[in-house]
């Protein structure tokens, strides 16, 4: 550990080889994994818990109360993953009683300056958040998403894996996995093509989920009708399976 004007908590646990800046606040209850980098003027308030090798840059505020008028100072948390990057600016708050308690972030994911994630939010593997890009409260965002830059999303909203939400488009239903979003007032463009092939997936599966995607976005049929097509499309298909799910985890209805 290493600082220079930092003040830390001396209830604060730090890991092996984690390197703070000078002026950073590192608050009460907050925990560090190994090697982890803090830059300078970075405040973190727990109870706050982040994994390793994690890389927080200048002023950013990590674990502050929840921006909610429910909450009225009782004890929830931030838990954050392994190896992500929280980039100058971005502010992470903490849940609040009444949505769980916590708010927490899985590992490897990025988040570009002045990104915003709410209370209560939950937060997968490998996502990308752009500039300024911000979802509120009670939000999930599942592993792989990308939200360009000022990307905004409505509270209680589920964006599934893999789905792309273009710059400046303001999220105000469930997105399914695979989807690309973009305009205001949003509008569904198709599958994320372009992410899948970096991704790996197969040619064949991405013929599969574009097929699956005229089925529940062109022909015209209701949702109920479309996935029961889906249902019969392609059995024991996994990329399959996790659109059907999106689709029927949606409890705000999905952009169509």
């Amino acid at each position: 550990m290493s600082s220079n004007a930092a003040i830390i908590d001396p209830t604060a646990k730090l890991g092996a080889n984690v390197k703070i800046g000078p002026w950073s606040i590192i608050g009460a209850g907050v925990e560090i994994g190994d090697d982890c980098e803090i830059s300078s003027h970075v405040i973190i308030k727990g109870p706050t818990r982040i994994g390793k090798r994690n890389r927080i840059f200048q002023f950013a505020s990590v674990g502050e109360d929840p921006s909610d008028k429910k909450f009225h100072g009782e004890i929830t948390c931030l838990e954050i993953g392994d190896d992500n990057v929280i980039r100058e600016g971005a502010t992470i708050h903490r849940g609040t009683e009444i949505g769980g308690g916590v708010t927490r972030i899985g590992s490897n994911n990025l988040f570009m300056p002045y990104t915003h994630v709410a209370h209560d939010c939950i937060v997968g593997n490998n996502t990308i958040f752009s500039n300024n890009a911000a979802i509120s409260g009670h939000v999930i965002v599942e592993d792989w998403v990308i939200l360009g830059g000022f990307a905004g999303v409505y509270q209680f909203l589920r964006i599934g894996a893999h789905s792309f939400i273009g710059a400046q488009t303001h999220v105000n239903m469930d997105v399914p996995a695979y989807i690309m979003v973009n305009g205001s007032p949003p509008e569904v463009k198709g599958i994320n093509t372009t992410g899948l092939e970096r991704r790996g997936f197969s040619k064949e599966s991405i013929q599969l989920l574009r097929k699956a995607f005229k089925i529940l976005y062109r022909h015209g049929n209701t949702l109920d009708e479309a996935l029961a097509e889906l249902e019969t499309l392609a059995p024991g298909s996994p990329e399959l399976a996790t659109l059907i799910d999106s689709v029927r985890a949606s409890t705000k209805g999905i952009l169509r």
